[in-house]
């Protein structure tokens, strides 16, 4: 379990705790509500709705539905006969902890970065068909090299050096091909489209042709739509 996933649990707990605590209140509470469990309460929907944004991009799954509903209520009203509204929240909260715990979380944050890396590699081939090799290359190097790090986060590999900068797509496709992420084959390919990304950076425009740039536009979005799933 990597440090992202093991901070959001550790989050996602303590909302969980803290719900648990207002229900029991609520249960017990048979009047009016005290300032300063209003207070906790409108706290911990704020901090909820924060959470779930941050977990959740894209505000149309069922997550934000579900506190979208809560948040049309009187939430910030606690008692006996009105707590419920406290223990739906808290239900919404377990499914996201299982999911974080069942590595699900991950999964739909690589389809999200999918999506992304699609976007840029549409603007690359635009720029293609526009003649702009050059900077389509660049912008297709730049989805390869954030395809490998993308990759590295999931499988738990490192993507920064001794020094804490970033690693690069070689050093990045080294530790992808050696922690059997794929094969050696494919890290010759990558190696190969890293060198025209890198001479496109660096203003060797006479180094590459732009059916080259073709091919390697073609790779990456393979690439990307087989391992980023």
């Amino acid at each position: 379990m990597d440090k992202r996933t093991k901070e959001l649990l550790i989050e996602v707990d303590k909302f969980i705790a803290t719900g648990e605590k207002l229900t029991n209140y609520g249960k017990s509470n048979p009047g009016e509500t005290s300032d300063k469990i209003v207070k906790e309460l409108t706290s911990w929907a704020t901090r909820i709705g924060e959470f779930l944004t941050r977990v959740y991009p894209q505000k149309n799954n069922e997550y934000h539905k579900q506190y979208a509903r809560f948040r049309e209520h009187k939430q910030f009203v606690i008692h006996s006969n009105y707590y419920k509204h406290v223990v739906e929240i808290c239900g919404v909260l377990e499914a996201v902890k299982y999911e974080i715990e069942n590595g699900l979380l991950d999964k739909l944050t690589a389809l999200i970065q999918a999506d992304i890396f699609a976007n840029f590699l549409e603007m690359g081939d635009h720029l293609l068909k526009e003649g702009y090799k050059d900077a389509a290359a660049v912008i297709i190097g730049s989805v390869l090299e954030d395809t490998l790090r993308k990759l590295c986060d999931i499988n738990e590999i490192k993507t920064i050096n001794d020094k804490g900068k970033k690693l690069t797509i070689d050093p990045l496709n080294i530790e992808l091909e050696r922690g059997g992420v794929y094969n050696q084959l494919v890290k010759k390919q990558i190696t190969g489209w890293a060198d025209l990304r890198n001479n496109a950076a660096h203003g060797h425009f006479g180094e590459y042709d732009i059916k080259q740039v073709q091919l390697m536009l073609l790779f990456v979005e393979s690439f990307s739509a087989d391992y980023l799933k």
